[in-house]
């Protein structure tokens, strides 16, 4: 009768290997024929994985080397579990993206962790599904050493993978994943869109096709030799690294195109699918190359390793979305940092004027205040409301936008970029580290009293121009807007009485989305090509002229993004509060500048009468939600920066120190310009170094 046998918790390697593979030889009477597999894998993985240096083999090897019987029988087993299973797939697919579609991607990935595709059972994949189906079973095996290794593989007697070119044999599978990818990258590459971000290959064979033949004739040659592999000085093999260089070489260009032609997210995808199996396929080159006898052993032991770790990384889901964002963030915040360039005053003249276009956001703002208390009055669904508040913001801040006026909280998403940029900047990495993080803080000081002076404008316009709204209303009316609503006007402005916080927030993390959105939209007209096609419209050419096209476009290149950015932000903030309602939950939004509008509001609606404490809470609320409004979309924006340029999140600590000396040795220089231009040169270099370019 057969029995399936479990391991006890304390069973040792020596006492598992007796039971299994003893004289009793336990392996061929259980059920399952990898249970035994899977409990020596338990028995040798390292219950933690972080930080370990090695994993010692030894016991196991010690062992086998005194028991002939065990080791005898363990080959056996072994032979019989690995014989002719396929594994091409895993080579030729694991680990690889399998489709450009970003989001079926993850969803395809994220179902799989929870509920791993099983391939048939002929297959070695199969196997290494039940035996190294952890996600980190791909570390611990990199962390053996090689030498314990090799006295494994000639302990238990595994032959070379070079013994044959037969079907499913080792050689055999890595032909065929070989030909597989070759297949796939061909095609892939000579997708139009692929091909428009590269046209400094129009004119040059393409070095993928040149590539696959030469693979091609490789293959032919060592299936038709007595050794089955080829040397390092091999000539067909040196021109084989040519001609993968190349290609590599077209994928990089591709990617360095990316701030002339923009790009999508799909022709990215298919981007970095071509570059990951451009290096699946070096690695399977190297392993036709043997030299010496014992790199015949060594390529065997590097290719099972691998097919552990291709394996276990299949799923992975952090490193797909990684991967697949970074260069888009990039040329996001690319964008974003340009803009952000304009928002960074650096002496008194731009300071002021900063303050005049403060200004005249306030006044707009001020406006809105009094319109969304009006449109608050409207008998309406909680989609009318929504639909109404979002079409006030989105009018009013394109208004903003388009008037050349400043709304303060829209800076720090676009600044965010550009310090980054500066901190990664040639210019400002010469000298020693503190040198340029000295110049990083000084720049730091001008963004801060960039966005505050750009606060006060806001603050002190808003007020008024709400205050003097309300009161006009009421003396030719005879009606007071604010009569009812007064008190939640002014508690809602409350850090204690209300989730003003939470509530800022919100509006910061909108902040931050709305400045992906100008960089995300700017990238996309870049990659379509909207200037020139407008630019070339015949129709417009015709009806318009040359001229009055010429100039549409330009705007439409100039402005559109923005646009587009300040009526979602605008949707986003009109919405958030009508949303919370309809699913019961207190969500809302709070923005420094209609806090101030409010603030006014709220007062003329009591006709003054406000306690002491409701009204200090009330301007204590409109700084703490500005503070909130900046920290939150300048810290996600920084973030995002910070990733799209991969730079480490280590050097905050360092960035931080430096702010903060810099605020110790200057603090008013945080407020107001104090730095004479002959201090500053390195940073003035940085702000002018993209027109010298």
């Amino acid at each position: 009768m057969k029995v399936l046998f479990k391991a006890k918790p304390k069973t040792t390697i020596a006492g598992l290997l007796t039971e299994f593979f003893g004289e009793a030889q336990s392996w061929r009477e259980t059920n399952d024929n990898l249970e035994p597999l899977v409990e020596l894998i338990r028995l040798i993985r390292p219950l933690k994985i972080k930080n370990i240096q090695t994993v010692d083999l030894q016991e196991a090897i010690s062992f086998l080397k005194e028991n002939y019987s065990c080791r005898k029988q363990l080959s056996i087993y072994l032979k019989e579990i690995l014989k002719d299973k396929k594994f091409n797939k895993i080579l030729s697919d694991a680990a690889i993206l399998q489709d450009v579609d970003f989001i079926f991607e993850v969803k395809k990935r994220i179902f799989a962790k929870f509920l791993p595709y099983q391939p048939q059972k002929d297959t070695l994949e199969y196997v290494l599904n039940q035996v190294f189906y952890l996600a980190n079973d791909g570390i611990w095996i990199n962390k053996i050493p090689l030498n314990q290794l090799v006295e494994l593989y000639d302990l238990l007697k595994f032959k070379s993978i070079y013994v044959s070119t037969e079907p499913n044999s080792v050689l055999s599978e890595l032909f065929v994943a070989m030909h597989l990818i070759t297949q796939r990258i061909s095609g892939r590459a000579m997708e139009t869109d692929v091909i428009k971000m590269v046209p400094e290959f129009d004119y040059i064979e393409s070095p993928f096709s040149a590539f696959e033949n030469e693979l091609f004739l490789i293959k032919d040659r060592i299936r038709s030799s007595n050794t089955h592999y080829i040397t390092s000085d091999d000539l067909s093999y040196a021109q084989l690294l040519v001609l993968h260089k190349q290609c590599e070489e077209f994928v990089e260009k591709a990617f360095d195109n990316i701030s002339k032609y923009g790009i999508s997210l799909r022709v990215n995808q298919n981007l970095l699918k071509i570059r990951q199996q451009l290096k699946r396929l070096k690695f399977l080159i190297s392993l036709l190359v043997v030299d010496k006898e014992k790199d015949k052993k060594e390529n065997g032991i590097v290719l099972a390793s691998r097919l552990i770790k291709f394996n276990c990384y299949k799923n992975n889901v952090r490193k797909f979305i990684g991967e697949s964002t970074q260069l888009i963030s990039y040329e996001i915040t690319q964008h974003t940092a340009k803009t952000g360039e304009n928002y960074i005053t650096e002496g008194r003249n731009e300071y002021f004027k900063m303050f005049r276009t403060a200004l005249g956001g306030g006044f707009i703002v001020g406006i809105l205040c009094i319109v969304k208390v009006l449109l608050s009055k409207a008998e309406a669904s909680y989609f009318g409301h929504a639909f109404l508040y979002s079409m006030n913001y989105a009018i009013g801040f394109i208004a903003i936008y388009l008037l050349g006026f400043t709304l303060a909280t829209k800076q720090p998403a676009m600044t965010a970029s550009a310090l980054i940029k500066a901190l990664e900047d040639g210019v400002l990495k010469q000298g020693r580290d503190a040198e340029k993080y000295k110049a990083f803080a000084i720049l730091f000081a001008r963004v801060f009293r960039s966005q505050f002076i750009a606060f006060v404008g806001n603050v002190i316009m808003a007020f008024p121009v709400s205050l003097l709204g309300i009161w006009l209303i009421d003396y030719f009316l005879h009606y007071n807007i604010a009569a009812t609503k007064w008190e939640s006007l002014l508690v809602d402005l409350s850090p204690i009485h209300s989730l003003a916080i939470f509530h800022a927030a919100i509006a910061g993390i909108f902040l931050f989305l709305s400045g992906i959105i100008t960089g995300s939209v700017a990238n996309r007209d870049k990659h379509n090509q909207v200037y020139f096609r407008i630019a070339e419209h015949p129709f417009l050419k015709r009806n318009l002229g040359k001229t009055r096209t010429l100039k549409l476009a330009k705007v439409y290149e100039k402005r559109w993004a923005g646009i587009i950015s300040n009526f979602w932000f605008g949707v986003f903030m009109g919405s958030t509060a009508s949303i919370g309602l309809f699913l019961g939950l207190n969500l809302d939004i709070r923005h420094i500048s209609f806090a101030s509008g409010n603030l006014a509001l709220g007062l003329y609606g009591a006709n003054y009468t406000v306690s002491n404490s409701m009204l200090l809470w009330g301007i204590f609320g409109i700084g703490i939600i500005g503070l909130v409004n900046f920290i939150i979309s300048f810290s996600l924006s920084m973030g995002l920066a910070f990733r799209s340029r991969a730079i480490s999140l280590y050097e905050l600590r360092f960035v931080t120190i430096s702010i903060w000396n810099h605020f110790k040795s200057s603090p008013v220089s945080f407020f107001f310009p104090t730095e004479k231009k002959d201090k500053s040169v390195v940073v003035e270099n940085y702000l002018h170094v993209e027109d010298s370019k």
